[in-house]
């Protein structure tokens, strides 16, 4: 059987010295691959072609059969890895914190530990009759996170 540690090392090599970066590797009881790439700016299909076939040729050395996917991380799709909140960060975001609170904002900042997620809430500053909009930054842990995902928009 085909191990996700021989995938994700033979994906690694190809990704070396390039803007993508990988998202996940799964191998079923099957020896059915599925590998996600990312990328700031999207993912080319030529580029997952070249990807499967570098794989295809690495594997074809294991003389197993399998059935290989390689494609982009889903757009809308919850973040599997940091790079991939790296890569929105000042773009809008849709947090699902672990208490069930949902957050739609500007991710601001990302780090290992924590994101920053910047939100629009209604203040009444001092003195006025009518609150207004006003950015409000929430951090949030990571441990607090149960999901984020970029917001597509159609504005």
């Amino acid at each position: 059987m085909i191990n996700k540690e021989t995938v994700e090392g033979i994906a690694q090599e190809w990704l070396k010295d390039k803007d993508y970066f990988l998202v996940d590797v799964t191998v079923g009881p099957d020896n059915k691959i599925g590998v996600e790439i990312d990328h700031q700016d999207g993912v080319w299909i030529d580029d997952c072609a070249l990807l499967s076939r570098f794989i295809e040729e690495r594997l074809g050395q294991e003389g197993e059969d399998y059935d290989l996917e390689v494609g982009s991380a889903g757009l809308g799709q919850p973040f599997k890895v940091m790079q991939q909140y790296l890569c929105h960060i000042g773009k809008e975001v849709e947090t699902l914190t672990t208490d069930g609170k949902k957050l739609k904002g500007v991710l601001k900042e990302a780090d290992e530990n924590h994101i920053v997620v910047t939100v629009q809430q209604k203040i009444k500053p001092e003195g006025a009759k009518r609150p207004k909009l006003t950015d409000v930054d929430i951090p949030l842990n990571m441990n607090e996170i149960k999901y984020t995902k970029y917001l597509i928009s159609f504005k």
